[in-house]
């Protein structure tokens, strides 16, 4: 089902709840699983996306393609899952620090998880990343996406999205090389 059709149904009253269920269906893993390694809890990935849909819905109807479906709807899940870390940050953790240490055992303890020792090793090596190299990294290399489609997301330079992604693999690599050593 193409894009289009989903949002001229939106703007039709009587079939807007129609194509919001289109919508659905169509983006909910996707979105889920970018929100997910953002803030790696399932029950959190699970609270973000429902929020991130209702923005989209309240969204809907003023959009005007001045950017892809898909990247605008990208867009309100990256920052409804960077918000929603910032705020379990300021409200519970106090730090940065030592919410990345609750990440980390969330990682571990995630009955969602099952990854193997060398899964576990790459993502405590994300966890190490910044929050802006973290997304970065995760949306190139799980998700696959074309440094223009980042930049369009993110509003972000496409130089700057390489330079940052080329650093994240570094600190990646070291930190595995370094745990792999030790």
């Amino acid at each position: 089902m193409e894009d289009n059709y989903i949002v001229e149904l939106f703007h039709v009253k009587e079939k807007s709840d129609e194509a919001f269920r289109l919508l659905v269906t169509k983006y909910k893993e996707r979105l889920y699983w970018h929100i997910r390694k953002i803030v790696l809890s399932h029950d959190d990935a699970d609270d973000v996306l429902q929020n991130t849909f209702i923005k989209i819905w309240l969204g809907l109807k003023e959009f005007r393609y001045e950017a892809k479906l898909f990247t605008w709807m990208y867009r309100i899940a990256t920052n409804e899952a960077l918000n929603f870390l910032s705020e379990k940050r300021r409200k519970v953790y106090g730090n940065s620090v030592e919410l990345d240490v609750i990440l980390e055992n969330t990682l571990e303890s995630d009955a969602y998880f099952d990854g193997d020792k060398i899964q576990i090793q790459l993502q405590k090596a994300i966890l190490q990343l910044s929050e802006r190299q973290r997304l970065i990294f995760n949306m190139k290399y799980f998700e696959d996406m074309k440094y223009e489609e980042m930049a369009e997301v993110l509003q972000v330079a496409v130089g700057t999205l390489k330079a940052t992604y080329h650093n994240a693999v570094a600190k990646i690599e070291k930190a595995v090389n370094n745990e792999n050593i030790g």
